[in-house]
């Protein structure tokens, strides 16, 4: 590989996390729960998928635990904001403390262990094509899934029937309600669905990405997926194109360190989460942009009947 084709591959790689959780924050805010407890789910979940993954020596299996990890803690935060109520803002915070401890906690034991990965991926026969080959086919499945997944997205939220019923418990959950539709199961489903979607991702960074578990591995990657879903005004499109934006600035740091580059190491690795701030605060510029797109009861509780 060259440079460049290195740094693209890079940038895929590690995009596909940020894309992954983004795109599960979206199924959640699209029916009007915000889930602040992303980068507390991501933890649990990189902790379990590595741990099933070190035991049986299957990464698939180490997906699936971290699937079901992030899906179990997102079925405790839609009981608590969806059934009593309780505060989205508060909840999803705590959750994400929680996870946070509990992750460090269980990871004591797998503290120095490292998973054996001597499997290649490729793409047959464009694997070996110069350039694109090394830069665009030689991922982790995972990568190819993710690019599926905002695709699929796309398809069921603006061409399906069932698209057009979860949109509208996020628009408005009284409409959807007086019209007979289970507006708080519409909702636990879909937090528990984005949960898992968040435990995948978590679970990419142990198994695939690092291979290894260290406590808060995550790093702020749970809150970058959350600014993802503002970023990208709810398009599952948008937020794989900002996944790979975000994980392209993280990479370019790395090579800038690596090419001699003279800057602090601290403000190269700064600089994803600065950029995070730059393209909030640019888009906050125009508030138009953000209502066009964003759920109307985002937010907000639903109570059948009151």
């Amino acid at each position: 590989m060259n440079g460049l084709d290195l740094l693209v591959a890079a940038t895929l790689s590690a995009g596909t996390p940020l894309a992954i959780a983004g795109l599960g924050l979206l199924v959640n805010e699209r029916v009007g729960v915000i889930n602040l407890g992303a980068e507390g789910l991501m933890l649990v979940s990189a902790v379990s998928g590595f741990a099933v993954a070190l035991h049986t020596g299957s990464e698939w299996l180490g997906f699936g635990a971290g699937a079901l990890a992030g899906a179990a803690l997102s079925l405790v935060l839609g009981w608590l904001v969806i059934w009593l109520n309780t505060n989205q803002y508060a909840t999803g915070l705590a959750v994400s403390l929680f996870g946070s401890g509990l992750s460090a906690f269980a990871g004591i034991p797998l503290v120095g262990r490292q998973l054996q990965t001597g499997s290649r991926h490729g793409v047959p026969l464009l694997a070996d094509l110069p350039f694109v080959g090394p830069a665009l086919f030689r991922q982790h499945p995972m990568v190819y899934l993710a690019i599926a997944l905002a695709g699929a997205m796309a398809l069921v939220y603006y061409r399906t029937r069932l698209g057009l019923v979860v949109r509208a418990v996020g628009e408005s959950p009284v409409s959807a309600h007086a019209l007979g539709y289970p507006v708080r199961r519409i909702r636990l489903a879909a937090v528990v669905l984005g949960g898992a979607l968040c435990g995948v991702a978590g679970a990419y960074l142990s198994v695939v990405y690092t291979p290894l578990w260290v406590e808060g591995m995550v790093a702020g990657r749970g809150w970058i997926a959350l600014a993802l879903t503002v970023f990208a005004t709810w398009r599952p499109a948008r937020v794989l194109l900002g996944a790979y934006l975000f994980g392209g600035v993280t990479m370019l740091q790395l090579h800038l360190q690596a090419g001699g580059v003279q800057l602090p190491a601290q403000f190269m690795a700064m600089l994803p989460y600065l950029s995070t701030v730059v393209v909030l605060v640019l888009i906050s510029r125009n508030p138009l942009w953000i209502r066009l797109n964003m759920p109307a009861s985002l937010g907000k509780p639903f109570v059948p009947g009151a």
